[in-house]
């Protein structure tokens, strides 16, 4: 006598070409040192891109990636700055790249983006805007008219402000109050603004860099991992790149010559899940033996295999009780035959 048995689920993989929206990444430890720009060409034509970091897993799986390849030193990874100083006003006309850093300024801490002036030797800082310093304003006297089009008319009176501020507030306040953070053109308006400042003291003045920091593969840049050590000169440079040792990340000169990571993304997976109705003629077999639901995926899949359905694979899904198959019970045949007849 046949039995009927409830429809085990048969749970289908399949390869799909859409990427997902929750992946893992790959990553590849690539031993050649090159520059920033040739590891990024690099990565984008063998893998997908330079390695990005999220997370402390990302993170750690960076570290184990690297010390299984027997290295434990610097490494490309994803992230640049890309180094625009701008004036505050937003000035760009003659004497706009004018500048009078001190000899190992400015550096690539993560957070100096604001200049101050330090009147004991005329020379410029970059540091963190959050700091409080004194601060200069300009207070120019020209028509509206000049101000939008140019400041080459313009022969500004720099006011001292004896309050300390952080960068924005200073900004905010002067040009609430005059017209904008001082804008230094030459060494004569340096002079003019460094004599303002009483004693020997640091002022803000108008000068500031694009705090924006990017991956490569352009996403979000929000977890941090920032050495408290080590800091280089980027006087010379338009765009400084990402290194990272042990757990830990600096700027370089994106012309140096490391080895990097690069990641790639598996292909996803789709999952389907079919359920199926059987009978079987003997009633002495178990169809929750593993031998014999290993002989059923196996003619499935070869099955599909003559179909020309390659790259799938087939796993039954278990229930709670750890089968796969369950006798149907007379109520369920009923409401079975019910749905025929209708």
């Amino acid at each position: 006598m046949d039995k009927a048995l409830r429809p085990p689920t048969l749970q289908v993989c399949a390869g799909w070409s859409i990427f997902s929206t929750c992946r893992l990444h790959q990553y590849h430890f690539v031993a050649e040192p090159m520059n920033w720009t040739e590891a990024q060409t690099y990565c984008r034509e063998t893998y997908t891109d330079l390695v990005t970091i999220e997370n402390t897993e990302d993170m750690n799986q960076l570290i184990n990636t690297v010390s299984s390849a027997g290295y434990n030193s610097q490494v490309w990874i994803g992230l640049y700055r890309v180094i625009d100083w701008k004036w505050s006003d937003g000035y760009r006309g003659s004497g706009a790249e004018y500048r009078s850093w001190a000899s190992s300024q400015p550096d690539s801490w993560a957070n100096d983006l604001c200049v101050m002036a330090f009147n004991s030797n005329d020379k410029w800082f970059d540091y963190g805007c959050s700091n409080m310093k004194y601060f200069v304003c300009y207070n120019g006297k020209y028509t509206a008219k000049y101000y939008l089009f140019s400041r080459t008319q313009l022969d500004p009176e720099f006011v001292f402000v004896n309050q300390r501020m952080n960068w924005s507030n200073a900004q905010r306040y002067c040009r609430e109050n005059f017209i904008d953070l001082a804008t230094v053109r030459n060494d004569t308006e340096n002079q003019e603004v460094m004599n303002l400042v009483p004693g020997t003291d640091w002022t803000w003045i108008g000068l500031y860099r694009d705090p924006n920091i990017n991956w490569s593969d352009g996403s979000a840049y929000s977890f941090t991992k920032w050495s408290g050590s080590v800091s280089i000169s980027i006087k010379q440079m338009k765009m400084m790149c990402g290194v990272q040792e042990s757990d830990q990340w600096t700027f370089k000169s994106c012309e140096e010559r490391f080895p990097f990571v690069c990641y790639s993304i598996p292909v996803p997976v789709k999952r389907q899940v079919v359920k199926l109705r059987m009978k079987v003629q003997d009633s002495s077999v178990d169809l929750n033996d593993p031998a014999v639901k290993a002989n059923i995926l196996k003619k499935f899949q070869d099955r599909l295999k003559e179909q020309g359905v390659s790259e799938v694979t087939l796993k039954w899904r278990e229930q709670p009780d750890g089968k796969v198959f369950h006798k149907e019970g007379k109520e369920e045949k009923k409401k079975k035959r019910k749905k025929t007849e209708l």
